[in-house]
């Protein structure tokens, strides 16, 4: 597939021109006109390229890419070593971030919203999502679900009643929501990473926090995107994770 059309085809569906980013979303580092085998994974890390590489892929697609605003501007260190090896190789970067947390079909919310079995009730647009489950649980056994589900013991902070129905959640470092969940009437808000002031925050907002892992929230989107792509255009398709406790 040429490049060119994989990325316009990837700017459209994912609608980048909804969102206000932290980092250009569509191509980062520009390789080889033509795609025929795609790598995907949650960061564009050294270990994810040296994987490429080894896979000769013609493209890597990824959440977390590269040159976000708050990082120096300077190509040294780090940076070089893992540009070099994609200018090297001829390997196309592509990141896509909010879009790919937002997607309404792909996007990790969405898919996070089907592995949980929650009906999404979310009572208006935007990256945070509102579900319902089938029947009350209670918290420790709706706490063993997901753990289980994401292959990962979540972190959880007490808020609120043992049996919970109402569930939000938002994949990766979006911890600051947890007021805004208490206000739709979550019983649970489910998100990535945590910080200090969450612990009293779901304390005393009545609603249980559960840190589920920033990696582990956002594998199945560029995973799910990668399958779609490979089927759709005939493509070699490898989802690599490149394990990541936080």
């Amino acid at each position: 597939m040429n490049r060119t059309q994989l990325v316009a085809y990837l700017d459209t569906f994912l609608e980048v021109d909804q969102y206000k980013d932290y980092a250009p979303n569509g191509l980062q580092v520009e390789g080889t006109e033509e795609v025929n085998i795609i790598v995907t994974g949650v960061t564009a890390c050294q270990a994810l390229v040296d994987e490429a590489v080894k896979l000769k892929a013609d493209a890597i697609l990824v959440h977390h890419g590269y040159f976000w605003k708050s990082e120096s501007l300077p190509i040294v260190g780090m940076k070089q070593k893992r540009i070099k090896k994609l200018l090297l190789h001829d390997i196309n970067l592509l990141g896509y971030h909010l879009p790919l947390d937002g997607h309404a079909e792909l996007g990790n919310n969405a898919q996070l919203g089907k592995l949980w079995q929650l009906e999404d009730i979310t009572p208006e647009a935007g990256l945070l999502r509102l579900g319902c489950l089938q029947a009350p649980m209670t918290v420790k056994d709706f706490k063993d679900q997901v753990s289980c589900s994401l292959n990962r013991e979540v972190l959880h902070l007490p808020g609120g009643k043992n049996n919970v129905q109402k569930i939000a959640w938002c994949s990766g470092g979006a911890q600051q929501y947890i007021a805004e969940a208490a206000e739709w009437g979550a019983d649970v808000y489910i998100s990535g990473e945590v910080s200090e002031q969450t612990t009293h925050l779901a304390q005393e907002l009545g609603v249980h926090y559960f840190a589920a892992g920033h990696h582990a929230t956002e594998r199945l989107g560029v995973k799910c995107l990668g399958e779609m792509l490979a089927k759709k255009f005939h493509l070699t398709h490898y989802y690599i994770d490149i394990a990541n406790p936080v």
